[in-house]
This record gives C-alpha cells, sequence and structure tokens, in this order.
C-alpha cells in the first residue's frame, strides 16, 4: 500500500522539506509516503479566498490516485489518537486501498475536496500553518505505521 500526502503550497522553509523527508525516508518500503506539491490558486487582493479554492480544488482532485480514500485536513474533523490513526491504517491495509491525505492551501479546501472526502481529519484543536501540519502529519503517520509494525518508535 502507497500512503500519498497531497499538499498545496511549494518553496517550503528548508526546516519544513527536512523534516518531510526525514520522515518518509523512515516509512517501510511496504508502506512508502509520496508527497505531491500542488501550486496555490492565485487570491486577488480583497477576495475572499473562494477562487483559489476552487482553483486549488481541480488541482488536487487531478492529483488523487484512483481507488484512493481521500481524508482530508480539516479543522473541523475527527481528532483522533495516534493508536486510532494506526487502527485507520490498518484497516485500510486489510481492505486493500489507499489513503491520499490532503492538506489545502492558505485558505482551506474547497467544499468540492471536503465532500469527496473519505474522512476528515483534524490534527488539532490549534490552528497550525499549512506547512507544519505536513510535519505533523508525516510524523504521526510514521508512528501510527511503527505502531502497527510492533517498532519501539511509540510509547504509551
Amino acid at each position: 500500500m502507497k500512503l500519498t500526502l497531497i499538499a498545496v503550497g511549494h518553496k517550503m522553509p528548508g526546516w519544513i522539506t527536512a523534516g518531510v523527508e526525514d520522515y518518509t525516508r523512515r516509512m517501510p518500503p511496504d508502506l512508502p509516503l509520496a508527497l505531491v506539491e500542488l501550486k496555490p490558486g492565485v487570491r486577488a487582493p480583497g477576495e475572499d479566498g473562494a477562487k483559489a479554492r476552487q482553483q486549488e480544488a481541480g488541482r488536487i482532485l487531478a492529483a488523487l490516485p484512483p481507488g484512493c480514500v481521500p481524508v482530508a485536513l480539516d479543522e473541523r474533523g475527527t481528532q483522533t489518537t495516534t493508536r486510532e490513526l494506526a487502527d485507520w491504517l490498518q484497516g485500510w491495509m486489510n481492505e486493500g486501498v489507499a489513503p491520499a491525505f490532503i492538506i489545502g492551501g492558505a485558505d482551506g479546501l474547497d467544499q468540492s475536496v471536503t465532500a469527496r472526502a473519505g474522512r476528515l481529519l483534524g490534527l488539532s484543536k490549534l490552528t497550525l500553518p499549512h506547512a507544519l501540519a505536513r510535519v505533523v502529519l508525516v510524523e504521526q503517520l510514521y508512528r501510527a505505521v511503527c505502531i502497527i509494525k510492533g517498532h519501539p518508535y511509540h510509547r504509551d
């Protein structure tokens, strides 16, 4: 099974790139993680971001791997424990479907993306910068995989 992270935004700070690369490199060969970076939509001054979200939605939906379970990161999404995330992953592994995690741009996700998502995941009640959300998500995916594989990285 291949895990996919679709994230709006490119030109991330070096420490973000390094963090994502570090946890991506640690993933086991049978659960690789691929990062797909998408160009942000254009937001004109004074606009509410709807046009940018729509532009991004088209790119996001086009980037979804065939047969995947889209998991949109959203502040209103389900907040899980790491063990619950591991259970989600194990369930998808048992079903033979691969999740694609989606992090939107600065204006959030268009309704067309959240409507297509099989799940909404909230990382925190805090508002996280989208770049930081990448690192947090990838670390949590690595941690969840360690739980599944019985690796001692996670400690209760």
